[in-house]
């Protein structure tokens, strides 16, 4: 990998990690088009760089956190179903489902159906207007278990809690805020967990890929929370599913 490979998927982190449409999936999708090989430093910085776009969301609502500990509290429990499922499961998803094109080529492409379909027969439901703290113990572990399907790389995170939030009845707003929220103790679980096991056998060009792509993906996360933030004021997740189908179609086509 050189660094202008890293840079690249920094920068394709940095656009997916918030929005529906899996992170993990197109750095898998975009380290083939590149070129790269599918080693185990490539997996962990797949999984490492993660942690730059989380960076941002403490940047962004850091203060959220620090002054709110219900909140605090809600996002640890919605965190604690995906993290015994992939600490019981550590092993055979980096194994056997990071770095397979065909699984995130079929997880984008049935993801991208059911975002279409449950946004064409979603109705608002009558909810209170209190801030991401609002949600309940309940609600957010029921979040956390929509999370958990996201192990499978091409699920989105994103989208498997959003959809799962508004399921339960959530404001749109409210839900998209707390997936930002339970991202951060989901990926540095993630990252510090992967990197105990195969930081020390990174050499130091390994290190400054893993820093510069880190860094990259933190300043796109910024502008790509903001955005999200300001689609969702005026649009459904609709178009995201059709994204998601045309991207699975064209990459089975073409580099299958």
């Amino acid at each position: 990998m050189s660094f202008l490979q890293a840079i690249i998927l920094g920068v394709v982190e940095g656009i997916t990690e918030f929005l529906p449409i899996s992170s993990t999936g197109h750095l898998i999708l975009s380290g083939r088009i590149l070129g790269l090989a599918e080693t185990e430093f490539l997996k962990s910085f797949n999984i490492a760089i993660q942690s730059g776009a989380i960076l941002a969301v403490l940047v962004l609502y850091g203060r959220t956190l620090i002054r709110d500990s219900r909140l605090i509290k809600r996002v640890l429990t919605a965190f604690v179903p995906t993290a015994v499922i992939g600490f019981i499961f550590y092993k055979l998803i980096k194994k056997f489902l990071l770095g397979n094109p065909l699984v995130v080529v079929v997880a984008l492409f049935l993801g991208g159906i059911v975002i279409v379909v449950f946004e064409k027969m979603y109705q608002r439901r009558p909810h209170s207007p209190d801030p991401a703290g609002g949600i309940t113990y309940s609600q957010a572990f029921l979040i956390g278990v929509f999370q958990s399907l996201a192990v499978v790389p091409g699920v989105s995170r994103s989208a498997a809690t959003i959809l799962g939030g508004l399921s339960l009845g959530l404001p749109r707003r409210t839900i998209v805020e707390f997936s930002f929220l339970l991202a951060v103790p989901t990926m540095l679980a993630a990252t510090g967990y992967d990197l105990i096991k195969s930081a020390p056998a990174f050499s130091l060009n390994e290190a400054g890929l893993l820093s510069a792509g880190f860094l990259v993906s933190f300043a796109v996360a910024v502008v790509s929370i903001k955005f999200l933030l300001y689609f969702i004021k005026r649009f459904s997740f609709e178009l995201f599913g059709y994204y998601r189908i045309a991207i699975a179609l064209l990459f089975f086509i073409f580099y299958h």
